[in-house]
């Protein structure tokens, strides 16, 4: 009886160039583990230099710092078009490169910011003429704060129609017509 070498396998022969078996099956296992060591490598990730954070566009974010550069363009080669001097101040990402966010603030001007000016708390401000009452229930029956335009509150919820507004020394619940930084149909527990 044949041994299981004999019977499958095929010696090369190096002199002429003829490979068996052996040596194709060496070269395709020898691929296969360069393939897999390169998929797991991060020496040979495919980086796309234009791609962002993977989270959804647009989403509200906020100023981490009081002074935030925003550029006409994703690098620190583009001039300044507006500083901004209001930590906490919200603002809409509405775009990504590489790690340059345009956003859109209150007023509806853009500019790109570095990532690491922008922080994931939400705030919100309040967008109204007439002053804006904040309710100790999201009822809107009794009130507990008198809020006037454009001022700035950290979000700690919203439901259908209003969000709680934390603003020391107050909580309440203002209705998110009046608020500039959640969505209409946005609900944060």
């Amino acid at each position: 009886m044949r041994a299981f070498s004999e019977t499958f396998v095929q010696k090369g022969d190096s002199q002429s160039g003829k490979f068996g078996y052996t040596d194709m099956a060496m070269r395709i296992l020898t691929l296969v583990f360069i393939l897999i060591f390169m998929q797991f490598s991060p020496a040979f990730a495919v980086q796309d230099e234009a791609k962002g954070s993977g989270l959804p566009l647009p989403r509200f974010a906020s100023l981490k710092s009081d002074s935030v550069f925003a550029r006409t363009g994703p690098s620190m080669e583009y001039p300044i078009r507006w500083i901004y001097k209001k930590e906490g101040l919200p603002v809409e990402i509405i775009q990504e490169f590489d790690v340059w966010r345009k956003i859109k603030d209150p007023s509806g001007q853009t500019g790109w910011v570095h990532k690491i000016l922008l922080s994931g708390n939400r705030t919100v401000i309040v967008n109204s003429k007439e002053s804006v009452l904040a309710f100790a229930e999201d009822d809107g029956t009794q009130p507990v704060a008198k809020l006037e335009d454009s001022v700035i509150a950290r979000v700690g919820a919203c439901e259908e129609k209003f969000c709680k507004l934390e603003l020391m020394p107050f909580e309440g619940w203002v209705q998110k017509k009046f608020l500039w930084g959640v969505y209409p149909a946005e609900i944060l527990n």
